[in-house]
């Protein structure tokens, strides 16, 4: 649509229907701009994770759908998200239910409990793995590498820069948490999510299931397709880097020797019906909980006729643990992390700070 925008924005049509409509979400993107641009008598849109980032994104779908029912942008921002009157920091219920009464009549919801009886059982499962004696000691020595970086960061940097650091700071201990090799190809020790990983794929081969093993990091994917391969074992890969997709999946889902399916949370996340898979690997899960319930749902959908069961990896006494209990604490700190441009913004520096302790 995006390259032949030019064209496609001279016809008009009776309907034009947007699937996965969160991919409009950034109101300044080309792909959002183009969307705009089609003339049509109806519209509708079609996605399971309406807001990914912020409530910008709502803005961005309704625009399209009904240009300017929501004001502008910046008007929009200034109503529902500016310090003073954020729904979601400031837990303003009075603006929530304002927004809410504006976009109710035109969202038809069916959710997953509705839909319950014609599903199988979902069980989602934090499996904590503890890190091998190498690893933890790279951890630590990165983890107080850059602690004091980060704190004397937050006394002195722009807020872009604190942004930028502590991202980079976090990125790095979260591979850690994987394996070292992610962040020193000369490390030559073994990883304890590594093992505890194989070890629940060695187990569920013998039995016979089929397997989505999803990660944030390519590289992360890569070592597991190097221990498939040293063992023979046939699998199936899919990144943002893979050609042939349709028959990568294909192969997949109708070769019972492909038993397991490597996928990047970037290049899977969406349009995929993989429903032969009754188990989930999330290798690394990430702060926004919207990612892993559209991995999980490439499997937990319409079709699926076994009970399917989700394993989130989670390395003991790592970022990722101290994550988790930051979420169960605080419910709204995903939407604080996955705000677009700046996800760091609205943590406060005690905040920050405890996730490097």
């Amino acid at each position: 649509m995006r390259s032949n925008i030019r064209m496609l924005s001279s016809y008009r049509f009776h309907y034009v229907i947007l699937d996965e409509s969160q991919f409009i979400k950034n109101p300044e993107a080309q792909t959002t701009r183009a969307a705009f641009a089609l003339q049509s008598e109806h519209r509708l849109v079609l996605t399971g994770t309406p807001i990914e980032n912020s409530l910008s994104d709502l803005w961005s779908q309704m625009e399209f759908l009904n240009p300017g029912m929501l004001g502008p942008l910046p008007e929009f921002r200034k109503r529902f998200l500016e310090r003073g009157n954020n729904i979601l920091k400031e837990d303003d219920q009075e603006q929530a239910d304002r927004l809410i009464r504006m976009v109710k009549p035109f969202i038809l919801r069916r959710t997953k409990q509705e839909v319950e009886k014609d599903l199988p059982p979902l069980v989602v499962e934090d499996w904590y793995c503890e890190m091998s004696e190498e690893q933890g000691k790279k951890y630590e020595m990165e983890k107080s590498a850059v602690r004091n970086e980060i704190l004397q960061q937050l006394e002195t940097g722009t807020s872009s820069a604190n942004a930028i650091a502590i991202l980079r700071a976090l990125t790095r201990l979260r591979q850690i948490a994987n394996h070292p090799f992610l962040v020193d190809p000369e490390y030559k020790e073994t990883s304890g999510k590594f093992e505890e990983v194989i070890r629940n794929l060695e187990i569920l081969r013998e039995e016979g299931h089929k397997v989505l093993i999803f990660s944030s990091f390519v590289k992360h994917l890569q070592l597991f397709s190097c221990w498939f391969n040293d063992q023979g074992i046939p699998f199936s890969m899919l990144t943002g880097a893979s050609v042939h997709r349709e028959q990568i999946i294909n192969n997949f889902r109708n070769d019972n020797r492909s038993q397991f399916f490597l996928i990047s949370l970037k290049a899977g996340g969406t349009g995929l019906n993989l429903t032969e898979a009754s188990y989930i690997m999330l290798l690394d899960p990430w702060w926004n909980p919207a990612t892993e319930l559209q991995a999980i749902n490439r499997a937990h959908r319409i079709g699926q006729e076994h009970k399917v069961i989700a394993y989130k990896f989670i390395s003991k006494d790592t970022i990722e643990e101290k994550i988790l209990k930051l979420q169960q604490r605080k419910q709204q700190l995903s939407d604080k992390f996955i705000t677009s441009g700046n996800p760091l913004k609205d943590l406060s520096s005690k905040e920050i700070s405890e996730l490097f302790r």
